[in-house]
């Protein structure tokens, strides 16, 4: 696990996006993408290499780590169309090649085996973008779930729940259920990348890196991943006890290594 420190939210965003151009520009062609605040600058600023520097998803295909069951196709909150408004349509993405869990499914765990399915099918990913929650889940696996999971209908936890409440305009418009890419699926990926910002992050990302691989925190089975970086800002980082090794880490990588 590699660590990246940047002091702020905006320099954190263009260094994620620098490793998903790099990516791109080594043959990846499948990749995960995840909604969430801390994932905001990464998506903009891919949008802008897409308009200024050639940055180019025309031959990738894209799959969305989760969605919440229940709300119709069309709504504003539903994860589908937050990752279309935010980088599919400002990029050269195929919409044939998004693949999207349908959260109106009627049969909401057939389509997370499905979704299951087309991701053995057509994967493994690449290059998998993460957000990591302040209870320390990622995707929507929460606190307790199977560090074996794959990608099922899973039940919102009400801490997760109040944390969405401000997009919804309060917690009982937040779905109480989901579909998401197990654990284990999202480990699958060659590279996972999480992106982190802001002191609301802090304690996640020190249990996550720093704490012990368990069940409590669902984020920290990336510290069994051969490869993974995470990208945080200062805010983010406030409670990691090893700041000065990671920096030292990165200042002193290889030439030519990579994230």
């Amino acid at each position: 696990m590699e660590v990246v420190i940047r002091p702020d939210a905006e320099a954190a965003g263009l260094t994620a996006a620098g490793i998903v151009q790099q990516s791109l520009a080594d043959g990846v062609t499948t990749i995960g993408l995840a909604t969430g605040s801390s994932l905001t600058e990464v998506y903009r600023d891919l949008a802008r290499r897409h308009r200024h520097e050639g940055l180019t998803f025309s031959d990738v295909d894209a799959f969305l780590l989760d969605e919440y069951v229940g709300l119709p196709a069309l709504d504003p909150q539903a994860l589908t169309q937050v990752i279309r408004r935010e980088p599919a349509d400002h990029v050269d993405l195929d919409p044939a090649r998004l693949h999207l869990p349908a959260g109106t499914a009627a049969d909401p765990a057939a389509e997370a085996r499905r979704i299951e399915q087309h991701l053995t099918e057509t994967g493994p990913v690449g290059l998998q973008l993460l957000d990591i929650g302040v209870n320390g889940h990622i995707g929507f696996n929460e606190p307790g779930c199977s560090l074996a999971s794959r990608t099922r209908l899973k039940t919102l936890t009400d801490d997760t729940r109040r944390e969405n409440a401000r997009i919804f305009g309060g917690i009982d418009e937040v779905p109480r259920h989901v579909i998401t890419q197990g654990l284990a699926t999202i480990g699958e990926a060659a590279h996972l990348v999480l992106i982190a910002t802001g002191p609301h992050k802090a304690c996640a990302v020190a249990a996550a890196v720093e704490g012990p691989v368990t069940a409590a925190c669902p984020a920290s089975v990336l510290q069994l991943h051969p490869h993974v970086t995470v990208v945080i800002d200062e805010l983010a980082a406030a409670r990691l006890q090893q700041k000065a090794y990671y920096r030292c880490i990165e200042r002193h990588k290889p030439v030519g290594q990579r994230y």
